[in-house]
């Protein structure tokens, strides 16, 4: 129980630093995204680009989380919900600032890309099958 707390304490943390950092690249190399920001008047391109550090942080958030908890299966699922969970009210907060489809499409993908995330970490050497003998030598 414990090392799943810890696991989904990880996950949040790393979907906040990854967003945080992915997010600063935004600022730099997009040009007009650190002008856009303030007010969020992005353009179609800037609205993909942070739904896909969204996507890149979620799933890198459930990677964390599955490789730290000894259950592979709840606690990334628990953390897509914290997440979802945190993220209504913000885009309720922003329903006028962007169209249908970005709210859709981040709302309704943070709990299976954290799921994702985890899922690609389950593989472990007991979970793989055994080498053929033409695979050893």
């Amino acid at each position: 129980m414990k090392r799943s707390v810890l696991a989904l304490i990880a996950g949040l943390a790393l979907w906040v630093v990854v967003v945080s950092l992915l997010n600063r690249g935004l600022r730099v190399g997009f040009t007009g995204y650190a002008v856009a920001e303030p007010t969020m008047t992005f353009t179609l391109g800037m609205k993909v680009a942070r739904l896909i550090i969204g996507a890149v942080a979620s799933l890198a958030a459930g990677a964390a989380t599955g490789m730290m908890a000894r259950s592979k299966v709840g606690p990334p699922w628990v953390l897509g919900a914290i997440l979802l969970l945190a993220f209504i009210p913000v885009h309720i907060g922003l329903w006028t600032k962007f169209p249908l489809w970005y709210h859709l499409t981040f709302l309704g993908t943070l709990v299976p890309l954290v799921a994702l995330g985890a899922r690609l970490t389950r593989s472990r050497a007991g979970d793989l099958p055994a080498p053929t003998p033409s695979q050893l030598s």
